[in-house]
């Protein structure tokens, strides 16, 4: 047999050709295979070591096929090849047996989140402290937005009260906002003088120039005991009911006994169920500051709760009602500013009706008390005010016209040792300071459609207190206040007839 036969690989007949040829594995040793040399006995034998030493060639396969047993001498310190035995059961052609071994995935090792670590405890206090930390933004964002609404330095816009219809002049009514350009300085140094000269005095002051927007505040969002000054917002309240035709100004009220009440006023010396026109009820609380006919008129209106529900819709939170006139314990509160900012909304029309507004005015213009703020007024000025008085305050509030054609707001409270006589010069003096300053300022008029300046100026024509003309039987007038108003909205249905 040639050389080249001697290294081909014998394939039994049964075994398919694409099985692949089996390694023959070998030895893992690093040394080498050293033979010694020993005699030969053979000339077979010394081929077959020749055949080891080169690697060239397997053993001749003799002719029948079978391998001769090896008769190879390992020399000593060679371990000899295993037998492989090999795998007889063959596999049908065109099949491969897989064998499935199951591998294990490695564990990786990942670090939990904080919340699968916490303990049940830990956790719970973690949500109660982003809860926590929640609320603390979302009320901070409320007080932001609040303060930007604060009612002290803006008048919001009138809401209607709940179960009543809206009326004309609510339906029609302009912005409310009270216009603030710039705070006079000179002017609130002359009261802050005025003001140091007592010091057990302590006044609230709120000054506004309708024209321009100019103002003097000292201490002007205290709360103050309200007094007879409360009387204001009621009478706003009453004739928003009267345009809202749920009061009729010929209405006839009764005069219950537990509305009887002493101070000020004549009702209180009149029999029980003696009767009275609203308007009546309405001008008698303003004009003799009757306490009598204002009690009568809050229970007309719903109550005390009623009435606080109303002015808080007017956006004023000092202003409440919380014990029946005469309350000389102080308990109703109310401030300068809120006081100026009512008599401003009332001016613009924007609360009630022109007609109505008219009539406010006109009452308040008949306020028989008048050594207050008229006390510093030169003349031909008037004054629409309300004054208020207790042994611990005195105030007084109102709209004043200068005879130039300037119009302001003062709203004055000061709080006193019982019944101290000097808060009624102090509140003159005020007046008086304020009046010089306004009567010499030029008028400049405003943008808004609600006040009309006079066509011509009263500087040499001081300014007559308007004529009454009573129309029986209920003393309804039809003399507006002085100053240039629109026409008053005219509502019959609510109106007596003239």
């Amino acid at each position: 047999m040639s050389e080249s036969s001697d290294k081909l690989i014998p394939l039994s007949r049964r075994q398919p050709v694409q099985r692949r040829r089996r390694k023959r594995p070998v030895s893992k040793t690093g040394q080498k295979k050293v033979i010694s040399q020993q005699p030969v006995s053979s000339q077979r034998e010394a081929a077959t070591l020749i055949r080891i030493n080169n690697h060239n060639s397997p053993v001749p396969i003799a002719t029948g096929g079978r391998r001769p047993p090896s008769r190879v001498m390992m020399p000593p310190g060679v371990k000899p090849i295993p037998k492989v035995r090999k795998n007889t059961q063959l596999s049908p052609p065109g099949t491969v047996r897989l064998k499935t071994v199951r591998i294990e995935k490695p564990k990786i090792e990942r670090r939990g989140s904080r919340k699968t670590r916490l303990k049940p405890m830990a956790r719970t206090m973690l949500y109660a402290l982003r809860l926590l930390i929640v609320g603390i933004g979302v009320g901070a964002i409320v007080g932001t937005f609040l303060s930007v609404l604060d009612p002290a330095n803006r008048i919001s816009s009138v809401a209607s009260v709940s179960g009543t219809k809206p009326s004309q002049a609510a339906t029609q009514s302009q912005n409310t906002s009270l216009y603030l350009s710039q705070e006079i300085a000179p002017l609130k140094n002359t009261l802050q003088t005025l003001s140091t000269t007592n010091a057990d005095l302590i006044p609230g002051v709120f000054l506004l120039d309708l024209d321009n927007g100019g103002y003097v505040d000292i201490n002007s969002n205290a709360s103050f005991a309200a007094a007879s000054t409360i009387k204001i917002p009621i009478l706003i309240a009453f004739f928003q009911d009267v345009d809202a035709g749920k009061i009729r100004l010929d209405e006839m009220l009764t005069l219950e006994k537990e509305m009887i009440a002493g101070g000020s006023g004549n009702m209180q010396y009149q029999p029980p169920d003696s009767k009275y026109t609203a308007l009546d009820v309405a001008t008698k609380m303003m004009t003799i500051s009757d306490n009598t006919a204002t009690n009568m008129l809050i229970a007309k209106l719903g109550g005390q709760e009623v009435l606080n529900g109303r002015f808080r819709s007017w956006g004023l939170t000092t202003t409440m009602i919380r014990n029946p006139l005469p309350d000389l314990p102080g308990t109703n509160t109310t401030s300068p500013r809120e006081l100026g900012n009512l008599i401003s909304m009332v001016n613009q029309g924007s609360v009630v009706s022109m007609r109505s507004r008219d009539l406010i005015l006109n009452i308040m213009s008949r306020t028989q008390r008048d050594n207050l703020l008229p006390a510093g007024l030169g003349k031909g000025a008037s004054a629409y005010h309300k004054t208020g008085d207790i042994g611990t305050m005195l105030g007084d509030a109102g709209l004043v016209d200068v005879p130039t054609g300037k119009r302001y707001i003062a709203a004055i409270m000061v709080q006193r040792p019982h019944n101290d006589p000097r808060a009624g010069k102090l509140i003159s003096s005020i007046s008086s300071a304020a009046y010089q300053h306004f009567s010499q300022a030029t008028v400049t008029p405003n943008n808004s459609t609600n006040y009309q300046p006079p066509v011509q100026p009263l500087i040499q024509q001081p300014i007559q207190p308007p004529l009454m003309n009573p129309i029986a039987p209920n003393g309804m007038v039809n003399n507006p206040p002085v100053g240039a108003y629109p026409p008053p909205i005219t509502t019959p249905q609510y109106y007596p007839p003239q």
